[in-house]
């Protein structure tokens, strides 16, 4: 992976907004300059068990970007005690749904942050709906590109109801890719109870009517990646479609 890397070419333009993609050198595997990583604002979307977390992990380790999900920067808020933080905090105390509006002031502060105007950064899995990337981009938030891991219904089927967690190492096996050894541990492996076929399928149906209309807001920038692959199969397409969006913005 870190060889994909040593080829990843880019000028950073000081003084750029923390909400628009960054002007690059065209000729960016041309260049004789080697920065240690790529600068890159991205968005990534992936159903349940698309390998999303794992996608995640890479790009942050490989390109180090800032990664951050909506549930981290709500609760990074409202412990910082922001204005926006404070109204975050209202409504999760009540056990209300924290409005479209609060979420996107707490995520246009957290990309302003500086090692998000320094580093880049890596949403993971929001906006969720299309009144939630309109509102993004009514707020200045822009990104280089859009990826989304496509992964066929049935074989994200098969990974979740395969998963099993062992309740006292916390970790998680799955019982066709990755059965523990020791038989000790599988005779006490536990099944989550919204890991059936049945309550799968109703979270995929729900996942896929919301990322349909999130996707026609990023058709410019959005690029499908195959996710029924091998992952560092994946990740390397993923880092090279990053490097080609990154070098035509």
């Amino acid at each position: 992976m870190k060889t994909i890397l040593a080829f990843l070419l880019l000028a950073f333009v000081p003084g750029t907004s923390a909400f628009a993609p960054i002007h690059r050198r065209n000729n960016m595997w041309g260049t004789s300059q080697s920065p240690s990583h790529l600068f890159a604002n991205i968005i990534i979307a992936g159903a349940p068990a698309s390998g999303k977390g794992t996608q995640c992990e890479v790009i942050k380790s490989e390109l180090g970007v800032v990664h951050l999900s909506t549930g981290d920067m709500l609760r990074e808020a409202v412990a910082s005690g922001t204005e926006v933080g404070k109204k975050a905090k209202d409504f999760m105390d009540n056990g209300k749904l924290v409005p479209d509006e609060v979420i996107i002031g707490v995520v246009k502060d957290r990309l302003g942050g500086n090692d998000c105007k320094q580093n880049g950064w890596l949403l993971d899995g929001f906006p969720r709906t299309q009144a939630q990337a309109k509102a993004l981009e009514d707020a200045g938030v822009a990104a280089d590109c859009f990826l989304f891991l496509d992964v066929p219904d049935d074989v994200l089927v098969e990974r979740v109801v395969g998963r099993r967690t062992d309740p006292v190492t916390g970790k998680i096996y799955h019982m066709k890719f990755s059965p523990p050894d020791d038989e000790e541990v599988l005779n006490r492996l536990e099944q989550r109870s919204d890991d059936t076929v049945e309550k799968v399928k109703v979270r995929l149906e729900q996942f896929h009517a919301n990322v349909d209309a999130v996707k026609d807001s990023y058709t410019d920038i959005m690029v499908s990646i195959d996710g029924n692959r091998a992952p560092d199969v994946v990740s390397a397409e993923i880092l090279e479609t990053i490097s080609k969006m990154t070098a035509s913005a």
